[in-house]
């Protein structure tokens, strides 16, 4: 039974197998819940209606260029890290159709096409996620302008937060200040214990509506004992990232290197793909396309996720002025880790390593770093690499 309703800024546990509750309260309440699922040999997010849609007892494997499932010696719900997916997706698509005319006896007429967009609840959010989020709440919602669409969709999110049990081998958000423990931005944060037989939830409640939440779940108050064994295993997860970067200088550091050789060195190996921008949480770069049909008599523009990889992106009268691998890298990373703090106040990179894992040639932002600053003060660029 429930000791109470659950109190702002309170933490509680929930036993597994009440778990379920959690998402009929989420449900009840109209949300679409948006949570790891299996799918095409990855932990995907994407639509759950039930606690059996988890990834139960599955975890990945992840190194530069490699990613790989593998069973877990327990049941746990999220034992994962993360994958090829961000929440970017939903909160910035990736194909969006920004207006529709048709052909009118004098004009056009310009067709309504912005249905209001429904309540999502995002299930098992990781802390460099939300950090993530509030980079790309920065670019589209605190500037000059505002970007209505995001903002819709942005205001209609209930997040469900996950404290790491276990890191991954290319993630670093110890380095970037961004985890693995979840401190803002989030309705309810969870940290999942497996120890002893006992498997459950420490559910710290976030935000007024958190708390109401929380609430309709079955729950006790948390010991002392329970909230400390949660808090160790966020502090071990902490001492096990698969990767490091030193941050100290780093935009001064890249600022004083443009022509640097390392970059010729990237340049060799890179294939300009842009699976790095695509699985980037942060990356927000669109091109716009203009459609009609054969009739002429309708017309649409839709608006698609670009890269700085790809030849049109920095096309301009007579040609583009970034034409070689070796521009597109550099200005990639040097905007990642260093104009992106002339810009917007922080970093770009919140040390999720997706760009390591998902990228062919195994390409490692935080070795390149390495040897950059290595380099510089006279070191070896394998010195102090870090790897599992």
């Amino acid at each position: 039974m429930n000791d109470s309703s659950v109190q702002a800024n309170e933490r509680v546990i929930v036993e597994v197998s009440d778990f379920e509750q959690l998402l009929q309260a989420l449900l009840k309440r109209g949300y679409e819940i948006i949570g790891p699922v299996i799918r095409d040999g990855a932990i995907l997010y994407d639509c759950v209606t039930s606690i059996r849609d988890l990834p139960s007892g599955w975890t990945d494997e992840q190194d530069g260029g490699k990613y790989r499932l593998k069973r877990r010696e327990d049941k746990a719900l999220f034992g994962y890290v993360v994958g090829p997916y961000s929440w970017k997706k939903f909160l910035h698509p990736p194909v969006q159709r920004m207006w529709r005319a048709k052909r009118e006896a004098n004009g056009f007429e310009i067709l309504s096409d912005s249905p209001a967009p429904g309540k999502r609840a995002f299930l098992g959010v990781r802390s460099c996620e939300l950090h993530a989020i509030a980079i790309q709440d920065k670019v589209f919602l605190n500037g000059a302008f505002v970007e209505s669409g995001y903002q819709a969709r942005r205001d209609n999110v209930f997040v469900v937060a996950l404290n790491c049990g276990q890191a991954g081998g290319t993630c670093f958000c110890v380095s970037m200040n961004t985890g693995p423990k979840a401190t803002a931005g989030y309705d309810l944060a969870l940290t999942e214990v497996l120890s002893e037989g006992q498997h459950h939830f420490v559910v710290h409640s976030g935000t007024p509506l958190g708390s109401e939440v929380i609430s309709e779940v079955r729950h006790r108050r948390a010991a002392d004992a329970e909230t400390s064994e949660a808090d160790a295993i966020v502090a071990e997860t902490a001492r096990h990232m698969g990767r490091q970067m030193d941050t100290a200088e780093i935009k001064e550091l890249l600022y004083e290197n443009y022509e640097h050789p390392r970059w010729e060195d990237v340049a060799k190996r890179c294939l300009t793909c842009a699976n790095c921008t695509m699985v980037c949480p942060t990356c927000f770069c669109t091109t716009v396309e203009d459609v009609t049909d054969l009739s002429g008599e309708n017309a649409e523009r839709w608006r698609k996720w670009d890269s700085c990889f790809t030849m049109d992106f920095s096309h301009i009268h007579g040609g583009s002025i970034r034409a070689t691998t070796k521009s597109r890298y550099r200005q990639w990373m040097t905007h990642k880790l260093a104009t992106w703090i002339d810009q917007f106040g922080s970093s770009g990179c919140v040390g999720c390593g997706r760009c390591i894992t998902w990228c062919p040639a195994a390409i490692d932002i935080t070795e390149e770093i390495r040897a950059i600053r290595n380099a510089d003060t006279g070191g070896s660029p394998a010195e102090g690499q870090v790897r599992k």
